[in-house]
């Protein structure tokens, strides 16, 4: 268990274990969920920039996903060209 002290205006400084477990560095949110009196669940969050959100879309990362299992089965193909590569996939 880490514990920290309140200082004035509210901030506090997060123990290094509990940034690790959020997985959180400088610059990143937290998130604060209250769940019933006295207890709080507090959650990291990552901002991600507009112009890579496309790759946390949920179509993109359930490809992702596919594409993962494929790959620890061994289900790869392997190309000499990209020409090769573009036949193959209909291109």
């Amino acid at each position: 268990m880490s514990r920290t002290t309140l200082r004035r205006k509210g901030q506090l400084t997060l123990p290094s274990e509990v940034r690790s477990a959020l997985h959180i560095d400088d610059g990143d949110e937290v998130e604060f969920e209250i769940v019933e009196p006295g207890v709080v669940v507090m959650r990291g969050l990552k901002m991600i920039p507009a112009d890579q959100a496309w790759f946390w879309s949920e179509s993109w990362q359930a490809g992702e996903h596919e594409a993962s299992n494929e790959i620890s089965i061994g289900r790869t193909t392997v190309h000499k060209t990209a020409d090769d590569m573009f036949d193959h996939l209909g291109g």
